[in-house]
């Protein structure tokens, strides 16, 4: 089975339900850096989401 990686926004800002989930980690970090810009106006670099966010599931 492969793995997927998974980022929750919820579980930095209370009010937001978004979730990506992808077997693809850079898909994963490119739509999880785009909702981050786009919806809450805050840059994150690929290692930042790497190390501070994204889960492995």
């Amino acid at each position: 089975m492969t793995d997927a990686h998974r980022l929750d926004c919820e579980t930095q800002a209370n009010d937001c339900r978004f979730i990506v989930q992808s077997e693809d980690e850079s898909e994963a970090i490119s739509l999880a850096q785009n909702h981050m810009r786009d919806e809450h106006g805050k840059e994150f670099t690929d290692e930042e989401l790497r190390e501070e966010h994204l889960q492995t599931v």
